[in-house]
């Protein structure tokens, strides 16, 4: 969902105009699932192969718009760079494969799970990789995850896949990401050029063994095809351009926008089942996420209040 790799702004503040921006690209993000649903007939591949295809063109144009295309020519010629953009390509894909086909199977309330618990799994992969230390608060919140993801797998019989692919798909994404020495919005069209390739190939295989779904079947599917672009390209460019004007402790507030609305979609929209165990599981996250939470509001305030202040 929400771009890694995007600059914080020079001073300690927030811009509302930053803040415009990312709100209006968690909402869009909240608003997905209703165009997932339009397209949950045709098979999650090829919707995931739209929009990479139609990105490329929208993601260029920005780049052309704002004169930042000199990253992208450096970046084609160098092959290390090219082979991590192929990585993070590579792992936004299977997100994206992931989160289109629950959408469509009627499991959203999962991949609101997973999004949710994206932030207490970067805190993870940060112990894990880069041999950081969680603070005890930070200990305590992602114990809570873990045990919303043992009830949730005790009352299936299961794991939540669903749930734990979105989350490691881009928990290892937004690991990877910040290693490419690029820009948010130049980096994600590198991405999804390097992806074009393989989409344009697997669309026309479909077209020419009457599978796809881009003109053999009705206008209405033409339209929403060619709009994957747009529900793609659009929100990740807008919060790329809000989230350098905002603090790190903004967007990590507001990051949980996305992810609730899914969550009252799939509730109150999509009637999907919510039980005990989902209740249980719930809760058991919103108590790690305010915790989590509230001791980065803490953490932000305090190095705040030891800056020193500008002399008068």
């Amino acid at each position: 969902m929400a771009e890694p790799n995007a600059k914080q702004p020079a001073e300690n503040t927030d811009s509302a105009r930053g803040f415009a921006f990312a709100l209006t690209a968690y909402l869009l993000w909240g608003f997905l699932p209703f165009f997932m649903k339009a397209v949950a007939h045709i098979p999650a591949p090829e919707v995931v192969a739209h929009r990479i295809v139609w990105s490329v063109p929208l993601a260029g144009l920005v780049l052309l718009w704002l004169g930042r295309t000199q990253e992208i020519r450096t970046a084609l010629r160098s092959p290390r760079m090219l082979k991590m953009a192929t990585l993070t390509a590579a792992l936004i894909t299977v997100n994206w494969g992931i989160y289109v086909w629950a959408i469509g199977a009627g499991r959203a309330i999962e991949t609101a799970l997973g999004y949710y618990i994206n932030p207490l799994f970067s805190i993870f992969l940060g112990a894990l990789l880069l041999k950081e230390r969680p603070s005890p608060t930070q200990m305590v919140a992602i114990a809570l995850a873990a045990l919303a993801v043992a009830v949730l797998a005790f009352d299936a019989g299961g794991l939540p896949w669903v749930s734990i692919g979105l989350c490691i798909s881009w928990g290892f994404y937004a690991f990877f990401r910040k290693t490419l020495p690029i820009g948010p919005n130049q980096g994600f069209f590198l991405e999804v050029l390097l992806l074009s390739v393989p989409a344009i190939g697997y669309i026309i295989w479909l077209e020419a063994t009457g599978q796809g779904h881009f003109g053999d079947t009705t206008m209405t599917d033409v339209v929403l095809l060619l709009s994957c672009g747009l529900v793609t390209a659009v929100p990740l460019m807008i919060y790329a351009n809000g989230a350098k004007l905002l603090r790190l402790s903004t967007i990590g507030i507001m990051q949980y926008i996305a992810p609730t609305m899914i969550f009252v979609i799939a509730v109150f929209v999509f009637h999907e089942p919510f039980g005990v165990a989902k209740l249980i599981a719930f809760a058991l996250i919103w108590a790690a996420l305010f915790i989590y939470s509230g001791a980065m509001l803490v953490e932000s305030r305090a190095r705040r209040a030891a800056q020193p202040t500008p002399a008068e």
